[in-house]
């Protein structure tokens, strides 16, 4: 038990449906669909949406999405990838042609098809009870009528407004004489508002043909891009169900998307981390150094391996086999940190804004959902009469032929965003994400460690301080105890400290014995848990 004395949350606990968003008005949007008699897909779309008006930063309908969705009495779990693909004029060659000798991540050249919208029509066609139009409802009415801009939210926007001030459109749609919104003003999106309308009533159409695809196409060839409204129309089916990937875990089963998502690096560290008995002690130094140690070399192998596996073969069965884990786990002491070749530069930045969200409702169905622009406000280029922000996702690219991830017609880039989703004896037991770009296998280890290794709950196992080895150095948030920081430090780890902590993170748990659910939300964000 908690602290009392101490600031901080308890875990919310509620025995019907629950919702985690990261932002209050999302998490409500949620449980209202819940209690009008919608699923938990429902739910997670209809908050979602909202996320992409109130949290424009993080994510919006110019962007992708994953999901996992594990229907009850199934013992199935859906995934869905919403990623976008390259133009199908996209290639090195013609690139360089342009002048093009590197993507930059504000450049028309990074943004690929947003594969969002179509993602959420399909989910819904597949597993939702109510309509899209019913869905889309509470986001259009905050892009129409206003929203009060909260703290986190505001912070990112401050920092991002150089970034909007590059483009004209984004100038006056996003900012207020220049400058970012302040906590507590209110913003709206009438264009933007226009456009769910559209997405209402004509579904994925209202955003892959017409007139809205025809101004994001305009806009981004203004600037340069090798884009076309047959490339959008060719997207308008353009998100898929895939298989999800897995491995057995204490007694459960941690479920993540294929390839192009990360999310086999996460599991690759639960089967490096396996063998050893985990030490005393959370926030020890022995228990960071097996983790980072860990992260290393998955990591190592995502840059290598990790890609679109419709075009470059994905050694997945490979990477996940316990031979190669529990072979390659030998390479980590707890004497000292190992000495491996630096792992190549992916281009990718250092922050990303993404929301994850996970919603139970009172049938136990399941839903892990992340929506993204990638960066914050993704490119920074707004199609203005739509109000759509254009995501940057394409910074994942290079521009290096041969390498997994070069750049080429139709292609998806390596994504970073990963739901998860815990099952046992054919049950969900917990949706679970950890936003914040690259650190998101890292972050979901470190959250299931904490709470099936230390016995913490949700909130607790949130709320726990976290670090990420990065280009040789480890980042280390600042109430990772100072003592432990030594002792990495002495083991040969290069510790320092980070200005903005890593990421954030909702989780359910369904603890079946019992008939309840036990949720947490990150304090990292401006978000909350609710449940009835």
């Amino acid at each position: 038990m908690r602290d009392f004395h101490a600031p901080g949350r308890s875990p919310v606990i509620a025995a019907r449906g629950m919702a985690a968003t990261s932002m209050p008005a999302a998490t409500l949007t949620a449980i209202e669909v819940l209690k009008s008699g919608g699923n938990a897909l429902d739910a997670a779309i209809a908050a979602v949406a909202v996320l992409g008006v109130i949290e424009p930063q993080s994510t919006g309908i110019g962007g992708d999405c994953f999901c996992l969705y594990a229907p009850a009495g199934t013992g199935r779990v859906y995934a869905m990838n919403g990623s976008g693909r390259a133009p199908m004029a996209s290639t090195p060659e013609a690139l360089r042609a342009l002048g093009v000798n590197q993507l930059v991540d504000t450049s028309a050249h990074v943004v690929t098809i947003p594969g969002a919208v179509s993602a959420w029509e399909a989910l819904n066609a597949a597993h939702g009870r109510k309509s899209l139009d019913f869905l889309l409802r509470p986001a259009i009415g905050f892009a129409e009528n206003g929203f009060p801009v909260l703290q986190r939210v505001a912070a990112d926007w401050a920092d991002a407004a150089g970034k909007l001030r590059l483009n004209e459109a984004s100038t006056r749609l996003y900012l207020k004489g220049g400058e970012a919104p302040r906590e507590g003003d209110i913003m709206r999106f009438p264009a933007l508002a226009k456009t769910l309308r559209a997405i209402a009533a004509k579904g994925a159409r209202g955003f892959y043909e017409g007139e809205v695809a025809a101004d994001m196409v305009a806009t981004l060839r203004a600037l340069g891009g090798l884009h076309t409204e047959e490339d959008f129309a060719a997207s308008l089916r353009g998100a898929e169900f895939v298989d999800p990937i897995k491995r057995a875990w204490k007694g459960m089963e941690i479920f993540e998307c294929p390839p192009n998502g990360s999310g086999i690096v996460a599991l690759m560290m639960l089967g490096l981390l396996e063998g050893f008995t985990p030490p005393e002690g959370a926030m020890s130094a022995e228990r960071f150094h097996r983790h980072i140690e860990a992260a290393r070399l998955a990591y190592r192998d995502r840059d290598a391996f990790i890609a679109d596996p419709a075009q470059v073969e994905v050694p997945t069965e490979t990477l996940l086999s316990d031979a190669y884990l529990h072979g390659m786990a030998k390479l980590i002491t707890d004497e000292r940190a190992m000495v491996v070749p630096p792992a190549p530069d992916t281009l990718l930045p250092k922050h990303k804004d993404t929301v994850y969200l996970c919603v139970v409702d009172e049938e136990g169905n399941a839903c892990s959902f992340i929506n993204s622009l990638f960066k914050s406000f993704g490119t920074g280029i707004t199609a203005e009469r739509s109000g759509v922000m254009l995501h940057n996702r394409g910074f994942g690219f290079r521009l290096q032929e041969g390498h997994p991830n070069c750049i080429a017609p139709g292609k998806r880039p390596m994504h970073t965003i990963i739901p998860g989703m815990a099952m046992k004896d054919g049950r969900a037991v917990m949706p679970f994400g950890v936003m914040g770009g690259h650190f998101q296998p890292m972050g979901q280890t470190l959250l299931l460690s904490n709470m099936f290794d230390y016995g913490m709950n949700p909130q607790e196992a949130l709320d726990a301080p976290r670090l990420f080895p990065e280009a040789g150095k480890v980042q280390v948030e600042a109430h990772v105890p100072a003592a432990t920081v030594a002792k990495l430090n002495a083991l040969g780890h290069v510790c320092e400290p980070i200005s903005k902590p890593h990421g954030g993170g909702q989780a359910i748990f369904m603890d079946h014995d019992r008939g309840v659910l036990v949720g947490g939300s990150d304090p990292r964000k401006d978000g909350c848990v609710l449940g009835y």
